[in-house]
């Protein structure tokens, strides 16, 4: 594993430790944050250490009794003084020692879903302490400036900081109420890691691999909950076409234009499993029917062999319970797959009002490809087009412009 890909799958393990060990999120962040960076420039340099976790939390523990001295320095207060308590003095376990039943970073994920933040706040926080996201990469994520998303940021480590919670997991009853938001997150942790929003790399693994690996432990820690196992089986789902999913140099490749020979049968199989064990057990909620329709799609032997028909009717029940705007633009194209591009077309031309879709490049895309379909060279070429101005990932780029040049 690269330096950069292992300061990443290490990121919320060491911010974990050192929120368990010294509480002070916001500064634990800073700390680690600038651990990160000496890592980044002294590892390629003098060689990597042997314990590279370790050395972060030493690291980062240093950092962050500068930190707290120079707060002590600013207040002047006995009970603020008594409030920023050096990590020297603290006599909880040391940072590096693991909890012998419990994992940080899940610990770490349920206290970013803290109850007094926004579900904004709480989304914006989990991907940017555990997912390891740049605020940057948050604020497209949202819509919003950069300058908007790093104030929002700020403030919610803040609330964190001051609610006074211990780090360790909630109980049942609090657990349960941050239970959506806590899912929530890990979708588009997956979602970020699959489908890069932008840069150079249609996947970054490393946060598909870490949502997976989060909402296992989930599953581990609340096996009966349908929607917990429904979430781990669409991303393994999900996940088992990845390595089918772009060309040697880097392009997508359409899942109608994929070797299935590629995909990850072992994935496949857990997943499938997953949902075949989850629907009929309970109340049946988005992620099942998404990793539902995502199982049709594995299971087909090829594209033409998909069933459609199932897919559109899974899609036409999720749209009862989710009515979101990437739920209603994968029923178009479902629509489109079972009766005709003329009729997808018709679905899309509902959605042009809102804004949310609008704004990015996958409605185009669509309406590209369905155009293709039904032989309108010309404006498919414009559509294609279009939706590579509107796409911040360079691959994605590449191909909507080449697919735009063939016509």
């Amino acid at each position: 594993m690269d330096t950069e890909a292992l300061l990443r799958d290490l990121t919320p393990r060491v911010l974990g430790a050192l929120v368990r060990r010294y509480g002070h999120f916001d500064s634990a962040e800073d700390a680690v944050q600038e651990a990160l960076l000496a890592a980044a420039v002294q590892w390629p340099r003098d060689g990597r250490p042997a314990d590279p976790a370790a050395w972060l939390i030493t690291v980062a523990s240093r950092r962050l009794t500068d930190l707290l001295r120079a707060e002590q320095a600013r207040r002047r207060r006995e009970d603020a003084v008594a409030r920023w308590t050096l990590p020297d003095d603290w006599l909880a376990p040391a940072a590096d020692r693991r909890e012998r039943d419990g994992d940080d970073t899940l610990i770490l994920l349920f206290l970013c879903c803290h109850p007094s933040l926004s579900p904004a706040s709480q989304i914006a926080l989990t991907l940017r302490a555990v997912g390891g996201l740049s605020t940057a990469e948050i604020a497209r994520a949202f819509l919003v400036p950069e300058a908007t998303m790093t104030r929002r940021v700020t403030r919610a480590k803040r609330t964190v900081r001051d609610s006074g919670l211990p780090f360790a997991l909630p109980s049942p009853a609090e657990r349960d109420r941050r239970l959506a938001a806590v899912l929530h997150v890990l979708y588009l942790v997956f979602n970020e890691g699959y489908a890069s929003t932008a840069g150079p790399r249609l996947h970054r693994v490393e946060l598909a691999a870490e949502a997976i690996r989060l909402a296992r432990l989930l599953h581990r820690l609340l096996p009966g909950d349908g929607e917990v196992t429904g979430l781990l089986a669409l991303m393994l789902l999900t996940d088992a076409r990845r390595p089918a999913r772009t060309a040697p140099d880097g392009t997508p490749v359409p899942m109608a234009e994929q070797d299935r020979g590629l995909w990850d049968a072992g994935l496949i199989e857990e997943g499938v499993a997953l949902v075949t064990a989850a629907l009929p057990s309970g109340p049946t909620g988005p992620y099942q029917l998404q990793a539902a329709i995502a199982a049709v799609h594995d299971e087909a032997p090829s594209a033409e062999l998909t069933d459609w028909p199932q897919i559109l009717a899974l899609y036409e029940v999720l749209l009862r319970i989710d009515g979101g705007p990437v739920v209603r633009l994968n029923h178009a194209v479902a629509v489109a797959m079972t009766h005709g591009p003329r009729a997808g077309l018709a679905a899309l031309r509902e959605l042009e009002g809102d804004e949310r879709l609008a704004a990015g490049h996958r409605l185009h895309a669509a309406r590209a490809h369905l155009l293709e379909t039904a032989g309108d060279r010309e404006a498919a070429r414009r559509a294609y087009l279009e939706a590579a101005a509107r796409t911040t990932n360079l691959p994605q780029r590449r191909y909507l412009n080449a697919r735009a040049a063939r016509l």
